[in-house]
């Protein structure tokens, strides 16, 4: 999916078609800012123009009104830290917090708790063979019972001393055992009488009732994610549900009259790539896709179906720029949402937005290009859905560049990279329309602006299937 309209003689690498429309207004304002405050309000015209000196002012030249409209927009941009801040910030207000949910231990893999986890039991709840052997009473050699003691059988008889019974791993211990004899630490001679191997130590290869925990314990805080482990903790813990933050419900809304559900590009008109690829990527940022849908360059039907969302967050693709059919700040502007975001110093995806509809929905605005797409996804669409989902921030890391990487003089940029050894190597094919270098990354590169130098430390965002695996990331 690529941008539409014409370059206004800027780098390609730095200012791609729908980032250079996005510095450009097209005189219609922009969506309600936040506060409230009209354009008018905030020392503009209303119409996206800063306002005259005084009535005599003389007439800007087409030329100078250009870089006035660039300066305007490059400083209501917001840089890209703060962007990410006011993403998560935005979902921790007290509307927009989602309500736990009891999900059944078979639905909760990924939510994270809303509640401690505390034992509903002793771990173990009676005393255990830690091994397979015999449970012996007293000093040896012992005499063998003939009946064994298996694991999940009702309570043994209890032992007395110079008596042995064979038991399995995880069976009730009978009362008055001293110990444990593993199998391969006992022989019985003729008598059928065992003796030990080796010395053993009083109460060896027992399990203890409790030596886990106790009931009432708590085993894991709340805001703790719930991964395979700790649903088998859960489990054993004596618990059928979990009290858990539920998945944030995304709807995903694919803009364009150029796009292609299938076969080859034609006639100019293209494959749509974010269609295929937001979904899959939105849930392994913790959300519930509940639908996709392509509404091409149609203002009505944009409204109708924001207007009709029930989810949680609405991104959008595409149509965030002011060309003639980019509709989605005037769809803001008529719903009357606070622009949160309009716009961001990051490359590529500069033309990114995050809005408010209601108190507890949200919209974010991705641009058109696929890689600047990803940009406003991770910029925006990640902190604000970890904050949903109550997921904890990942620990900021760093490593040196291999090859030096140019910046942008004023915006940050994001640089797919392969992580070698210690160091983050930069790729190619890292233009806003392409997908070439982030298909194979591990990870983007944070780029200061004005670039970073060979060897210099540059923060990193992983991407989830290099660090957690295809399988574990997507279902």
């Amino acid at each position: 999916m690529t941008a539409r309209g014409t370059r206004q003689g800027l780098d390609a690498e730095d200012l791609d078609v729908e980032e250079a429309l996005a510095l450009v207004k097209d005189g219609n304002g922009t969506a309600r800012p936040p506060g409230g405050h009209s354009p008018a309000q905030r020392g503009g015209s209303g119409d996206g123009t800063p306002p005259s000196s005084s009535p005599s002012s003389p007439a800007r030249s087409p030329e100078a009104g250009h870089r006035a409209d660039v300066a305007e927009h490059r400083h209501r941009a917001t840089t890209w830290p703060e962007a990410r801040t006011i993403a998560a910030r935005a979902a921790r207000s007290g509307a927009a917090r989602l309500a736990p949910v009891s999900v059944t231990l078979g639905d909760a893999l990924g939510l994270v708790l809303a509640a401690p986890l505390t034992a509903l039991t002793d771990l173990p709840s009676f005393d255990t063979s830690a091994m397979d052997g015999w449970a012996v009473a007293g000093p040896g050699p012992w005499h063998v019972r003939e009946e064994g003691v298996l694991a999940g059988s009702s309570a043994p008889a209890p032992l007395a001393d110079g008596e042995a019974v064979r038991i399995a791993t995880g069976a009730r211990i009978p009362p008055d055992t001293t110990a444990v004899l593993r199998s391969e630490h006992g022989r019985t001679d003729d008598n059928g009488r065992l003796h030990p191997t080796r010395e053993m130590q009083h109460g060896q290869d027992i399990r203890p009732r409790g030596q886990e925990c106790r009931s009432g314990d708590q085993l894991l805080r709340a805001g703790a994610v719930v991964t395979p482990v700790v649903l088998g903790l859960a489990a054993a813990a004596g618990y059928d549900t979990l009290a858990a933050v539920p998945r944030p419900r995304v709807e995903v809304l694919v803009l364009g009259d150029e796009l292609l559900t299938e076969g080859r590009p034609h006639d100019g008109l293209i494959r749509d790539a974010l269609g295929p690829m937001l979904p899959p990527w939105l849930r392994s940022l913790g959300a519930e896709v509940t639908s996709v849908r392509r509404l091409g360059d149609d203002a009505k039907a944009l409204h109708k179906a924001i207007t009709a969302s029930a989810a949680d967050l609405i991104v959008t693709t595409g149509g965030t720029a002011s060309g003639p059919v980019d509709h989605v700040h005037p769809t803001l502007r008529r719903l009357d949402a606070e622009l949160l975001v309009d716009g961001v110093k990051v490359r590529p995806g500069h033309p990114m937005l995050l809005a408010r509809l209601k108190e507890d929905q949200h919209l974010v605005g991705l641009p058109g290009n696929p890689l600047a797409a990803v940009s406003g996804l991770l910029t925006l669409a990640e902190p604000l859905l970890r904050a949903l989902a109550a997921r904890p921030a990942p620990e900021p890391y760093a490593l040196p560049l291999r090859q030096s990487v140019h910046g942008h003089p004023y915006d940050t940029r994001l640089i797919p990279v392969v992580l070698r050894g210690d160091h983050a190597v930069p790729l190619h094919y890292n233009g806003p329309a392409m997908l070439r270098g982030i298909a194979a990354a591990d990870a983007l590169a944070v780029v200061p602006p004005g670039g970073a130098r060979a060897g210099q430390e540059t923060e990193l965002l992983d991407l989830p299937w290099a660090t957690a695996g295809i399988d574990a990331c997507f279902t």
